[in-house]
């Protein structure tokens, strides 16, 4: 049974609850029955207090992507399954002075992006290059474990974040593999592959929001750097650990799911505890990984334009982790898969920079299509503030490689015009499941969250350059 809240807010109701979903009506006919199945087993999960999908929603391992749910901290449930195996992945915008013409020539870009590669691995290396940072402390103390001369303006840097540091039982970390350790390390400051990148954009300002652009320090034709990633092989390695320790902790209560990759335990079990704290160090790591790909990148400007080019952070955010919050006046815990925080003006968990005016909502789109800064709005409340992440994927890698051609998707980048997309990749096909026509249309998913009052459009990002990993 469907019920309409006003635009683009829907409720369906389920043999196990309710589902709400914020989509236009095009978006909203385009769901697949697939994923109000998946909502129900998710809605299984008992004491359940809210649930959504944003909509770029889309079929993920366990949970779809897109996903908003929330458990009491008293007595609720943690699922790591509605976190994701790539913990603490998150968006992360850097301003800079230059103007969409001071790049325009393509050797420019092209000495960018050549710069960019140098700094910034593309991939896992054999061993860090920056061997004064410890991983022991960036995964305890996020931004404030990192040695002085990476964090140049420390304000900003620890301001002009979602959080700088999640504080948590440093205990927990006597669980981590040596194998572990090694690893995380090696992948400081590292974009890693799939849907990462960095990408240097230009902008255009919404006309009613001119007042807000103006005082994040926004203009037209600027040019930004927007960066994608999260905490690596740290994140990566604790999701299968704590599905295993999970499914193994159900069994044995007697629990079952018929979402197999569904896992869950209390919040205050042992299993539910140990995870919560090791997801947060994992967030530490994932915030201190784009703060160093932002460093490396920066080297990059600073290669090409002098020593003297300024890179300061407009905003650094989440999109896929369990986070303890307030609302309606009682701790809940809101788990947050593939769906953005945005706060409008004035709410108290707001970083104070943006305690006045809400803080910017990063919403990446595609290679070849726009992404977002966005704010959110008074009315996000009913989705527990919450937005979309991105596009949200409408097909499968092995299916967009086998329905969508090299050609079509060099069209889409304007290859060969003066307003080539250009991509650091020799050829096209080694990314080609990252192509537009893997994923929704940006535009239609931005409307459904606009008209549905959750959040509204600062300013449009247009892409110039993109740095994809491996």
């Amino acid at each position: 049974m469907f019920q309409h809240h006003g635009k683009n807010h829907h409720e369906v109701t389920l043999p196990h609850g309710q589902l709400h979903l914020f989509a236009n009506e095009e978006v909203f006919a385009s769901f697949e029955d697939r994923i109000y199945e998946m909502a129900d087993h998710n809605l299984r999960i008992p004491r359940n207090i809210y649930m959504s999908y944003t909509p770029d929603a889309h079929i993920g391992i366990g949970t779809c992507i897109g996903t908003t749910a929330v458990w009491s901290m008293k007595d609720g449930f943690v699922s790591p399954s509605i976190v994701g195996s790539d913990i603490g992945c998150g968006m992360r915008v850097h301003l800079t002075s230059l103007r969409k013409e001071d790049i325009q020539d393509k050797e420019i870009r092209r000495k960018l992006i050549k710069a960019i590669e140098k700094f910034v691995p593309t991939k896992e290396r054999d061993g860090s290059h920056y061997n004064e940072i410890k991983v022991e402390e960036i995964v305890r103390e996020g931004i404030y474990g990192l040695p002085p001369e990476y964090v140049s303006d420390r304000d900003r840097s620890t301001t002009y974040v979602e959080h700088a540091k999640f504080e948590y039982d440093h205990s927990v970390l006597e669980h981590i593999s040596g194998k572990l350790w090694k690893r995380a390390w090696r992948q400081i400051g590292t974009l890693g592959g799939g849907n990462h990148f960095i990408e240097i954009q230009y902008l255009q300002i919404s006309e009613d929001k001119r007042d807000i652009a103006e005082k994040w320090g926004l203009f037209d034709g600027q040019v930004v750097v927007m960066i994608h990633s999260g905490s690596r092989a740290w994140g990566g390695m604790l999701g299968p650990k704590y599905t295993k320790e999970f499914r193994d902790a159900m069994d044995l209560w007697g629990v079952e799911n018929p979402e197999k990759n569904l896992v869950y335990a209390p919040i205050q079990s042992e299993e539910g505890q140990r995870y919560i704290n090791l997801m947060y160090a994992a967030l530490n790591y994932a915030v201190v990984n784009r703060h160093m790909i932002a460093y490396g990148v920066h080297q990059a400007f600073q290669k090409v334009f002098g020593e003297d080019m300024e890179f300061p952070v407009l905003y650094d955010l989440m999109h896929n982790y369990a986070l303890k919050e307030i609302h309606r006046n009682k701790p809940m815990l809101v788990h947050r898969k593939g769906a953005t925080r945005a706060l409008p003006a004035g709410h108290f968990m707001n970083a104070k920079p943006y305690k006045e005016t809400g803080h910017p909502a990063l919403i990446p789109g595609s290679m070849g299509t726009a992404s977002y800064i966005m704010v959110g709005e008074e009315q996000g409340e009913k989705n527990f503030y919450s937005i979309c992440h991105g596009a949200g994927r409408i097909r499968s890698r092995r299916a967009t490689r086998e329905l969508v051609t090299v050609d079509e998707f060099a069209e889409s980048l304007k290859v060969g015009t003066d307003e080539e997309i250009l991509v650091n990749h020799r050829t096209l096909k080694t990314v080609l499941d990252e192509c537009p026509q893997a994923y929704k249309d940006v535009d239609q998913i931005i409307d459904s969250i606009a008209g549905a009052g959750l959040a509204s459009v600062v300013a449009e990002c247009k892409p110039m350059a993109v740095v994809k990993g491996t």
